[in-house]
Order: C-alpha cells, then sequence, then structure tokens
C-alpha cells in the first residue's frame, strides 16, 4: 500500500484510457462523482515526455500537464476538457510490479498509460487490503 492521499498503483481502479466510456462506466457504477472531476492517468517514464511535453517529474499525481495534441485522441479518458491531465509518472524502480501491468497494457493497446482512480467510494476511505474491498 502507498502513502499519501493519491492512489498510485496499489489501492487502485485501473482502466484502458483508450476506451470510450470506460470513465463514465467507473462513474456509474463505483465512484458517483461529477463528470467534470477527470480521471488521472498513470504512465511510464519512458513516454511521459511525449505525452505531457516535459521532462518534470510526477510520482505522486500531484501536477497538472498540457497534453500532447497527438496523444489526447488516444487516451481520452484521462484527459480534461481543458487539454489537461493530473499524470503519475511511474519508473520500474519506484513500483516494478505496476510498471509491468502497464507494459502488459500496453503490448494490447500501444499505450502505455492506465487510468488510474482510488479504490473507494465518495466519502470513503481508500481500501487498504482485500476484505476491505
Amino acid at each position: 500500500m502507498e502513502f499519501g492521499p493519491r492512489a498510485l498503483g496499489c489501492r487502485s481502479i485501473l482502466g484502458n484510457p483508450a476506451s470510450r466510456g470506460v470513465a463514465d462506466l467507473i462513474n456509474a457504477q463505483i465512484k458517483y462523482r461529477e463528470r467534470w472531476r477527470p480521471f488521472c492517468p498513470s504512465m511510464l517514464d519512458r513516454v511521459a515526455p511525449e505525452i505531457l511535453q516535459t521532462d518534470h517529474p510526477s510520482p505522486y499525481m500531484t501536477f497538472t500537464f498540457d497534453v500532447a495534441e497527438s496523444w489526447k485522441s488516444r487516451i481520452p479518458e484521462v484527459v480534461h476538457k481543458d487539454g489537461t491531465a493530473r499524470a503519475q509518472i511511474v519508473t520500474k524502480e519506484t513500483n516494478p510490479r505496476y510498471y509491468a501491468l502497464i507494459e502488459e497494457l500496453e503490448k494490447h493497446t500501444g499505450n502505455a498509460v492506465v487510468l488510474n482512480t482510488s479504490l473507494n467510494r465518495r466519502g470513503e476511505p481508500m481500501v487498504c487490503s482485500p476484505t476491505d474491498a
């Protein structure tokens, strides 16, 4: 389990950000939050500079970046209507299991990006174990 207010791949609900409607599905079935509150991407460190147009580190999903035009249509479920994303950049060193999972998704979709939101419902704390879930 990671520490802090963000789900960083260990207490998360994950989705394919290229699959149109996945954010609405997660919202309708689990999160029940306003649609203007976008879901965030976790992405591999090797693709982040191309997507976010910067080398700025972002391991904790605390910074918002402009998403490159060429990526907005590839990962629409994690791009806010203003063209930004509050991204987590994942490195092999900090979370090898999550990195490997995103690599597997990339093999199937061509994108080393995953939609990531906390595993909880509004007003509840994030889960800490499978029993909590």
